[in-house]
């Protein structure tokens, strides 16, 4: 039996979401009749994280196993010839039976990238965020510094979040304008349902000037979501990478997506 791990890229609009249900389509389940036709053999995939319907992947990690003897092209190559263009596998490579895509993880990178001018996208419809009103990154940032470091994010994870405890550590949360788009960049231990995109919701309403900059750090000591305002859109949100011990020699994603060559 071998263990591989795959980097997989996704526009997710066209899915429900990564984690295989019943009666619809999802990442999951297209990835894994993929690689199925690869191996010859049932093959079933575990993530590094379980995206929402309409949430793209820069750079999701997965792991399987398999008692077929392939080359790292035959996954890569091969299990694209059987994907839509809306997916697609980036690398693929044998790691340690010990490695695990999920709990191997020492945390997570995900980009939220709106689109701010007057008009509504069309090249980018539904793949980024959306707001006419003018946002003012220097307060957004101010506001962000509030919730850097551990803190019970209570008030920005979903209703329905399962995670057994709200506490998280961010290690950077960045914003920056490239052009028209507005993008924020957090990076965490782990993150709650929602949590991503909740904090694009108090940051965006500050950004607007609808709320004031200490108005973030009073959503997070509240440990109320109702608090918290308006949840993001999917649409702008981005799962870019994920970061292991070295030893496994997972490839850490350095491409910023397709808005890198903007000019501020």
């Amino acid at each position: 039996m071998t263990r591989w791990a795959l980097g997989v890229e996704y526009n997710g609009a066209p899915f429900s979401g990564w984690q295989s249900q019943v009666g619809v389509v999802t990442v999951q389940d297209v990835v894994q009749r993929a690689l199925t036709h690869v191996a010859d053999e049932p093959i079933r995939v575990v993530a590094a994280g379980r995206t929402d319907a309409g949430v793209h992947a820069l750079c999701q990690v997965i792991h399987f196993d398999t008692t077929r003897e392939r080359r790292p092209s035959a996954f890569v190559h091969g299990a694209n010839s059987h994907l839509s263009r809306d997916v697609s596998v980036l690398w693929a490579q044998v790691v340690a039976g010990d490695f695990s895509a999920r709990f191997s993880a020492l945390g997570r990178t995900y980009r939220y990238v709106i689109l701010n001018r007057r008009v509504r996208p069309g090249l980018w419809a539904a793949r980024v965020s959306f707001d006419y009103r003018p946002l003012d990154i220097a307060r957004m940032q101010e506001a962000a510094l509030a919730l850097l470091g551990r803190h019970d994010f209570t008030s920005f994870r979903a209703s329905q979040c399962q995670a057994k405890s709200p506490v998280r550590t961010v290690r950077r949360l960045m914003i920056e304008r490239l052009g028209p788009f507005v993008i924020m960049t957090v990076e965490a231990d782990a993150f709650l349902h929602h949590m991503v995109r909740n904090i694009a919701g108090v940051l965006t309403a500050i950004g607007a000037g609808e709320r004031p900059v200490p108005w973030a750090h009073e959503v997070l000591v509240a440990r109320d979501r109702a608090l918290g305002g308006l949840t993001a859109t999917p649409d702008g949100l981005y799962f870019q990478a994920v970061q292991y011990p070295d030893h496994y020699g997972i490839p850490i994603l350095q491409d910023a997506g397709p808005w890198a060559g903007l000019n501020p």
